[in-house]
């Protein structure tokens, strides 16, 4: 997949812009607070549906306008596609793909797929189980219209149990029908995290390795509770649920789940999450990301943009060297305040 252009009317502090986009390297150059990100992050939410950078749709919506819009045009295997958001002031977000409203977001799942590699994604090796597990959920939603609607059915679900236990009227009975709901929904979750984390593995080891000239070793593994099909994974779950039913009472909150579970990222035989320096932080993370870009590209037949916001900063020129060279192949934006970064390599500039 190749994002064409991009077409954004007061969306963050842009007035009206169109960008035309190449098919490998591109590249956002500015000073800062110019708005090279806000550009990097209307592709991301064309990808996703959301903005990577807050939660409120109406702080992208520019001053003193009513509305922000953003139009991609994506080409696929010789065919077009375009997706346009509309963001009012006074109502929810409009999506439109090839013209025709959509009334679910799963339906844009996987019409431009993107992976995107910011400051902030230092997290998904460094900060809470959160953000790794994140990671995991906007990768498969792209990839599995499935994993998308189990992925909402469980937070249902969840919140409903939670909503028991909070009222005080959390019984065994009362929690047994939820736990059933729940522990079916979570275990088709963990059966694709697991599959995801085994597919991706000897993708991030690969890269791992490119990026640290061989002298480290990558590993991940998915943590949560035991089996590889639903049903063994389900009745893993029931286990736990029932094991946790005292605690869950006493403290008003559903203990285990998909919801808590982690991805454990090693290097050299060292917990990276909790004892990696920032370097090994740095290109775990990198590695991941540049893994997932792989996988996409596998398993969806197509291969993602890949989003890369003020990165080169946080990297030595060694560094900044093998990452453009990995970016050899498929398409891919990124953001910097200073052109000598790609000095020697081929890649569309645009100034911002």
């Amino acid at each position: 997949m190749t994002v064409k252009q991009l077409k954004v009317k007061d969306y963050r502090n842009a007035g009206e812009r169109t960008i035309v986009l190449s098919g490998g390297r591109n590249a956002f150059v500015g000073e800062n607070a110019r708005g090279k990100t806000n550009l990097l992050e209307a592709v991301y939410f064309a990808g996703v549906g959301r903005s990577f950078r807050t939660p409120r749709d109406r702080e992208l919506i520019k001053n003193g306008a009513d509305r922000a819009i953003i139009d991609v045009d994506v080409e696929k295997d010789g065919y077009g596609e375009s997706v346009r958001i509309v963001i009012d002031r006074e109502c929810n977000k409009r999506v439109a793909v090839n013209g025709l409203p959509i009334t679910k977001m799963s339906e844009l799942m996987g019409v431009c797929p993107v992976v995107l590699f910011c400051p902030d994604g230092l997290k998904i090796v460094k900060d809470a189980p959160a953000d790794r597990r994140k990671f995991m959920d906007i990768s498969l939603c792209q990839i599995s219209k499935a994993y998308f609607s189990a992925l909402s059915q469980y937070g249902k679900i969840l919140a409903s149990r939670n909503k028991l236990l909070k009222s005080g009227g959390a019984s065994d009975n009362t929690l047994a029908p939820w736990d059933e709901l729940l522990a079916d929904a979570g275990a088709k979750i963990i059966k694709s995290r697991r599959g995801f984390i085994r597919e991706l593995t000897p993708f991030a080891a690969e890269r791992h390795g490119f990026l640290s000239d061989g002298k480290e070793a990558l590993s991940l593994d998915y943590e949560s509770v035991r089996g590889d099909n639903t049903e063994d994974i389900k009745t893993a779950l029931l286990k736990s649920f029932a094991a946790d039913r005292d605690n869950d009472r006493r403290l008003k909150y559903t203990h285990s789940g998909p919801h808590k579970d982690d991805i454990k990222i090693t290097v050299g035989g060292v917990d990276v999450r909790a004892y990696g320096s920032q370097g090994q932080q740095r290109t775990a993370a990198l590695s991941m990301k540049l893994a997932e870009m792989r996988l996409l590209t596998k398993v969806m037949g197509t291969s993602p943009v890949l989003l890369l916001d003020d990165v080169f900063g946080e990297l030595d020129a060694v560094r900044r060297k093998k990452l453009l060279l990995a970016l050899e192949g498929f398409q891919s934006v990124v953001t910097t305040t200073d052109k000598s970064d790609f000095c020697g390599f081929d890649i569309a500039v645009t100034e911002i």
